[in-house]
């Protein structure tokens, strides 16, 4: 079985971008696996993120803030930084750098 797909996750990004990018690069029945491009994006105030699969993040580059349903203290994530985020959780991102691409590799999995 020979290769099916080659890219880099540095190429091909979108600029500007007023909204946050996502783009699929893999699917399956059971996995999903997302490159994420944020630009002092954040969660609307008040919203919070929650979905039916878990999920696994890890930052490629750029900077972050996360904060969990029920934690009074944000994660500041760097390069390298990942967590595992169990599905129903609630989470919002409460901010990324105004001043490079943030950009995230998102693993989502029953």
């Amino acid at each position: 079985m020979g290769l099916k797909q080659y890219d880099n996750l540095f190429t091909r990004l979108p600029y500007p971008i007023p909204d946050e990018v996502i783009t699929t690069l893999v699917r399956n029945d059971s996995l999903i696996i997302e490159r994420i491009v944020s630009l002092g994006q954040a969660t609307p105030e008040g919203k919070w993120l929650q979905q039916d699969t878990h999920e696994w993040v890890v930052l490629i580059q750029g900077a972050a803030k996360l904060l969990f349903e029920g934690e009074k203290k944000v994660r500041y994530m760097q390069p390298g930084d990942w967590c595992e985020i169990p599905s129903q959780c609630r989470h919002r991102v409460e901010w990324t750098d105004p001043s490079q691409n943030t950009i995230w590799l998102a693993v989502h999995y029953k």
